[in-house]
Order: C-alpha cells, then sequence, then structure tokens
C-alpha cells in the first residue's frame, strides 16, 4: 500500500533535523544596485536561525540565474563548504535578475524482511532501487524552489516569468520595490496556475537577537494573491507549501515547496 511520508520523515531525510526547524534560504550581499555594471556575491544555506551559518549548506546543482532580458546569466567563483554555498554574480545589463535554486527527487519508505528501509534519488531510479516484494511503500515526490532577487539600475520583469511547474511567486510588487510600511502584493502559482488557500509564513532575519521570531502568517485567496504590509526594514524570508496527490509518478504525493529571501527597504 503507498502512503505519503509524513512531513517530520521528509525533513529527516531531506535536511537531517526536525519538521519546520530548518529554512533553506539565499542572501544576496545588496539587492539594489547602481551603475553600468556591479557584482554581488550570494550566500546559500540551510538553518534554523535565519541568515546565520550553522547547518547545512545550500547545494547548487539546481541553480540558475535568469536576467533582465530572460536569458541565463553565469554565475562565477561557485563553491560548497561546510555550512554554506556561494556564489558570485556579474550584473553587466541593467534590469532584474533571478537566481533560482529548484530541484525535484523522490523519497521512499518501505518494509523489506522486516526492516524498514529509506531512500531518496530521482525517479527514474524508482524501481531499480525498491525491490517488488517491498511493502509498505510510500511515496513522496519533492518539488523545491528558493530564489532571491537582485536588481542593477531600474527594475523590469522579463526574469520574473513562472515556469509553470511547481510552487513559484509571482510578484505584483516588484520584489525589489519593497519598503517598510508599505503593502506588498504577490500571487502563489502552482503548475502555472492561481494556489488558493495555501499558508504563506514571512520571517525577518536577526531572529537570534529577539525573544520571539515574530513571523507573519497569511494565506492566499481563491485567485492565488496574498498582500503584506512590511513592519520594518531588512531581509526577510519568505515560505509556503502544497501537498496534493499530483505527482508526475505514479501512485506517489506530490510536496511542493517555496522559498525566497526578499530585502525590505527603509522609507
Amino acid at each position: 500500500m503507498y502512503r505519503t511520508l509524513s512531513a517530520l520523515l521528509l525533513a529527516n531525510l531531506a535536511l537531517g533535523g526536525p519538521a519546520q526547524a530548518h529554512r533553506l534560504w539565499m542572501q544576496p550581499s545588496a539587492t539594489v544596485l547602481s551603475g553600468v555594471e556591479a557584482w554581488a556575491t550570494v550566500d546559500a544555506a540551510v538553518s534554523n536561525d535565519l541568515f546565520v551559518f550553522e547547518f547545512n549548506p545550500l547545494r547548487l546543482d539546481g541553480l540558475t540565474v535568469t536576467g533582465p532580458d530572460g536569458t541565463p546569466v553565469k554565475i562565477e567563483n561557485p563553491a560548497t563548504g561546510r555550512l554554506r554555498s556561494t556564489f558570485d554574480l556579474h550584473l553587466t545589463k541593467p534590469g532584474t535578475y533571478r537566481a533560482s535554486e529548484a530541484g525535484e527527487f523522490l523519497f521512499a519508505s518501505y518494509l523489506l524482511d522486516g526492516q524498514q528501509k529509506r531512500w531518496r534519488g530521482r525517479a527514474e531510479e524508482l524501481e531499480r532501487v525498491v525491490p517488488k516484494e517491498a511493502t509498505d511503500v510510500r511515496i513522496t515526490q519533492a518539488q523545491n524552489r528558493t530564489e532571491t532577487f537582485l536588481t542593477l539600475g531600474k527594475p523590469n520583469t522579463e526574469a520574473l516569468k513562472p515556469t509553470g511547474r511547481g510552487l513559484e511567486l509571482r510578484p505584483e510588487t516588484h520584489p525589489n520595490n519593497l519598503v517598510a510600511g508599505e503593502v506588498a502584493r504577490f500571487a502563489l502559482l502552482l503548475d502555472g496556475a492561481p494556489a488558493s488557500n495555501v499558508d504563506v509564513e514571512i520571517v525577518r532575519g536577526g531572529g537570534r537577537y529577539r525573544n520571539k521570531i515574530g513571523e507573519i502568517k497569511l494565506k492566499t485567496g481563491a485567485d492565488g494573491t496574498f498582500s503584506v504590509t512590511w513592519p520594518e526594514a531588512g531581509l526577510y524570508w519568505l515560505g509556503a507549501e502544497v501537498q496534493d496527490d499530483k505527482a508526475t509518478v505514479p501512485k506517489a504525493r506530490r510536496r511542493a515547496v517555496y522559498n525566497a529571501t526578499l530585502e525590505v527597504l527603509p522609507p
């Protein structure tokens, strides 16, 4: 019998820690830049304290950067250490860039000869790895996307176009035009269609220096939209998750996750 993996098991397999304890994020050295050209360094990690390197690096295997004209941009000096990954980005054209680390993989849990087995890998490996005689098979297809945005000069929207796969953010307010005290509007899309009734969590960085995390909890409307009034300037993490039965792998459940880092500037 096939069932979805629990959220706790998914987190343990993916991150080696408890569910909800660790967040995936990218942190650029700057999000709004000026000049004819500019450089930015982006750190990427998985951690409990936001924007602090204290758990694992975020792997860059699925990293793409889309430039202001919608074409791919080459990253420079990529490296992965014990606690973080990092890369440099040379912004040579005016407009908005989107850095996106996206990936798809499977989690499987099953019983074989009375022993519990667990596996993580790609869909094409599933039949070879999980024996036909296995019982209590549970499969989840995970779709993860972690993003951040940078703009050189005047912002534009070409790089912000959705791919139509998994859970994505469609900004109605430009992600590099966020100001404390002002309202920003966004929409969540699932496979290119509005993702309704989805819980959204927003957390400002610097939580290790506060007694309370101070998360903002929202829910998308029927059209997938939601809005937030930024309480103060700073770096914010935005996260959302959807679980459904629309996996592309037979007899599996899907877990689609979206994470973004947004910078809110002073008024």
